[in-house]
């Protein structure tokens, strides 16, 4: 297989998921956000879980596709969604339950595939196509779940982790944010290194060992 038949099976096989991974991790922001208060996405129209309205060019289509090629975890990011975090009814509290919607959204999605496959496997579906596209979509929704999750602003683990310090202390670490996109770009390079490739993967992994779990007594 020569190297652009390889990228168009990539783009085949990962489009829907990683397309709706980080356009529904996006949306569930903005719908936690407003059910606390803030309806900044909702005016602005981001709340919807229709990709076109928050997909990035770079970040959701061809950040991914890259990792994969290279053979790294395949992540991307959407346009964020605005939330006006001091429009919430308890800001500080309540941001991180903001923030725990996008990776919880993504464990959600990655069951989702993992029940389509399983559907599939039960009904006799014998398109390989479909099973390569599910198992995307876990590992996709895996990957997501777990980069976010780490405590480091402005990643949805590091707003995490600012709720729930004493605030002094919350404050001096939410200050780290607005170094964001040097944070980010210095993440993805860290991912060529064996410790925080190994530390990432072993997360991404028992995300997978979790999404599994419901589904163990149907699996052959």
């Amino acid at each position: 297989m020569n190297n652009l038949d390889q990228v168009i099976q990539t783009i085949t096989v990962y489009a829907i998921p990683v397309l709706f991974a980080i356009s529904l991790h996006e949306a569930a922001h903005g719908y936690v956000a407003r059910y606390f208060g803030d309806n900044t996405a909702e005016k602005l129209g981001r709340l919807s879980p229709n990709p076109i309205k928050h997909i990035d060019p770079f970040g959701t289509i061809l950040l991914p596709l890259l990792l994969q090629l290279f053979s790294m975890p395949p992540f991307g990011y959407a346009k964020p969604v605005p939330v006006d975090f001091n429009r919430l009814r308890n800001p500080k509290k309540q941001m991180g339950y903001v923030a725990a919607a996008g990776p919880a959204a993504n464990f959600a999605m990655g069951l989702g595939w993992m029940l389509l496959a399983l559907l599939g496997a039960k009904l006799g579906v014998q398109e390989a196509y479909l099973y390569k596209v599910c198992e995307a979509g876990v590992l996709t929704n895996a990957v997501m779940c777990a980069f976010n999750l780490l405590p480091i602003p402005p990643l949805d683990g590091g707003r995490i982790v600012t709720a729930l310090l004493p605030r002094d202390l919350a404050y001096k670490f939410a200050s780290i944010e607005r170094l964001g996109p040097f944070i980010f770009i210095g993440l993805i390079l860290l991912l060529n290194t064996g410790p925080f490739r190994a530390l990432l993967w072993g997360m991404v992994g028992f995300v997978i060992g979790m999404i599994k779990l419901p589904f163990l007594p149907f699996l052959g």
